[in-house]
């Protein structure tokens, strides 16, 4: 066989394959996880002098584009007009970057380790609608609940229980104890 038959065979490889084409490589140990965690807050703190968080900055998207729509508004809202009100840019903070950055190093980490795929994680006994339908109305209350409570879990979790903040201890055992009691009404998603 020569090398030009050899060429004219090889198999096509198209943009899908080269994001989903890699192989799966196993799950980092959570203590070193945790230990890089700690480090990349530390540096977050020690450079920027702010911790991490991302409903903040998916907040001020959302109210970037609002205010592309309606900026009349937004210049009404005493909430918003803080963040994108007259002439201010509701991107123009730090908290837009950590959450983009988040977004992008989930994507960048999923390539890399061959986990990139569109795939509906679910029980047996639900249809993917109900699971989506389930994902979106909690997704909803959590997401009312970060603005609600200043923070998101990744905020008050990470930044706030390292800088020993009594409010986000509190509403961490509160997230857990919710997620705990409602578990068995939900079992039925999971198992």
């Amino acid at each position: 066989m020569t090398a030009s038959s050899e060429i004219g065979t090889a198999p096509k490889r198209g943009v899908l394959h080269v994001l989903t084409g890699r192989p799966e490589r196993p799950y980092a140990n959570p203590y070193t996880a945790g230990a890089l965690l700690g480090i990349v807050l530390f540096l977050s703190f020690f450079i920027t002098g702010n911790g991490l968080g991302a409903s903040g900055g998916l907040n001020r998207m959302i109210v970037f584009v609002e205010d592309l729509i309606v900026p009349a508004h937004i210049d009404r809202t005493p909430y918003l007009i803080e963040m994108a009100g007259g002439v201010r840019n509701a991107l123009d903070s730090w908290v837009v970057f950590v959450a983009f950055g988040a977004l992008v190093g989930g994507f960048a980490s999923g390539w890399f380790n061959g986990r990139l795929k569109a795939e509906t994680k679910k029980g047996p006994r639900i249809s993917v609608r109900t699971r989506w339908a389930t994902a979106f109305i909690g997704g909803a209350i959590m997401g009312y609940g970060a603005r609600f409570a200043r923070g998101c879990t990744s905020g008050q979790a990470l930044s706030g229980g390292a800088t020993l903040s009594v409010g986000s201890w509190a509403l961490m055992m509160c997230i857990f104890a919710s997620a705990y009691a409602l578990a068995y009404f939900v079992r039925r998603l999971w198992t």
